[in-house]
């Protein structure tokens, strides 16, 4: 976890660990079986899908602003958001992020990169219009919570696990494909192929889903902390989940490749309470808010 004055969330670290650990178990056992299949291109097909996460990894910050229409600002061109930023990183003691604005109506926040010195925090216009000045601050430092955790990155390695595993076993499957076009011996590879990579990418989808509701508990945690007032934050939760029965379901639709990322899914209506949410339930984070509001309202000693 990098340092800053964010609480300390070994929870946080140890799922990470873990997710890392057994995402790597699984594709080097994908890799293995696609070894065993296909000797003569297996090894290829490897290189190129850690090629692919590479770049995903590497350019992850531009992929996700492409992805939402979103542009960078200077401190000219957004003077209040920048500001607020600032105040928020030295408070946390963290490095500033780059901050994009999205025109997007849809109401959310998102942080991205590969690194604390490459990320990116953004918000939508839809969220600017929404919020008032503390529920903003409460959403901003949620998001830096995320970049100084670096779990922004272990979101987008784990994301493209399931990816890079379906990309091995097609290409696999080509390659034996075109080797093998008479071979009825191939059909047999291919489905265990195919078995193969749907578990990888049935595994991966679920340790994400878990690792991902998560962190958005430890980010409601440490960004509550931090600002002192868990109440802000909570109102704008309420706030941009409402919202979202507001916006059309196209809309809606069209970013929900981006969920995972998001203070709040991209959906209209409560969020369930599902193996496959990426999101604990509002319920949930507002439990959560009003303990840490109750805590910080006793007295000393």
């Amino acid at each position: 976890m990098a340092h800053s004055r964010f609480i300390k969330d070994n929870g946080l670290v140890a799922r990470m660990g873990l997710v890392m650990f057994l995402l790597g178990a699984l594709l080097v056992g994908l890799v293995v079986v696609l070894i065993y299949l296909f000797p003569n291109f297996a090894v290829l097909i490897a290189l190129g899908g850690i090629g692919i996460a590479f770049y995903q990894w590497w350019s992850s910050d531009k992929v996700a602003m492409r992805a939402m229409r979103a542009r960078e600002v200077t401190p000219e061109q957004a003077p209040e958001l920048h500001g607020m930023i600032d105040r928020l990183c030295a408070m946390a003691d963290m490095p500033k992020p780059r901050v994009g604005i999205a025109d997007l109506d849809i109401p959310n926040a998102f942080a991205t990169g590969r690194s604390p010195q490459r990320s990116v925090v953004c918000v939508t216009t839809g969220i600017l219009g929404k919020l008032n000045a503390e529920e903003l601050e409460g959403v901003l430092a949620h998001e830096l919570s995320h970049v100084a955790h670096r779990d922004v990155l272990v979101m987008t390695v784990a994301s493209s696990a399931g990816i890079v595993a379906g990309m091995m076993t097609r290409g696999a499957q080509f390659g034996g494909l075109t080797r093998n076009r008479n071979n009825g011996g191939a059909a047999a590879g291919f489905a265990i192929a195919l078995v193969v990579s749907l578990v990888v990418y049935a595994v991966s989808f679920l340790l994400m889903r878990l690792l991902s509701r998560y962190r958005e508990m430890a980010a409601d945690r440490a960004g509550a902390y931090l600002t002192m007032k868990p109440a802000a934050l909570a109102s704008a939760l309420q706030k941009i989940t409402g919202e979202m029965s507001a916006i059309p379901q196209r809309d809606l639709r069209g970013a929900q490749a981006m969920n995972a990322f998001f203070i709040a899914p991209a959906v209209s209506g409560a969020s369930l309470k599902t193996l496959t949410a990426t999101h604990p339930s509002l319920e949930q984070r507002l439990e959560q808010l009003a303990r840490i509001q109750a805590e910080l309202g006793r007295p000393m000693g």
